[in-house]
């Protein structure tokens, strides 16, 4: 393995790592409060988008640091939206 091809890994483990301490965060407190849906989103488009222009479609470190954060990413949009919405209800009912 070459120094290029083990420097791809860096981003392969950081991305999805710190993707993941949002998601639990947002799993754990069960509220979005603070986190930015729009942001997540975008950064899950430039995952996908990268992931298509870099062309490096069978590579692991291109398919864990780029598709597998992008799902992540948009599970993160999904919780959010979702947390919002319980939240905005709670709200009315009271």
């Amino acid at each position: 393995m070459t120094l290029i091809e083990l420097a791809g890994y860096v981003p392969a483990i950081i991305f999805p790592a710190a993707t993941l301490m949002q998601l639990w965060h947002l799993l754990k407190t069960k509220t979005s409060e603070g986190v930015p849906a729009l942001t997540w989103l975008a950064f899950a488009v430039g995952n996908l988008s990268l992931y298509v222009y870099a062309e490096k479609y069978t590579e692991l470190q291109s398919i864990i640091g780029q598709l597998a954060t992008a799902a992540l990413q948009i599970y993160v949009v999904y919780l959010i939206i979702k947390y919002r919405r319980s939240a905005s209800k709670a709200a009315a009912a009271e």
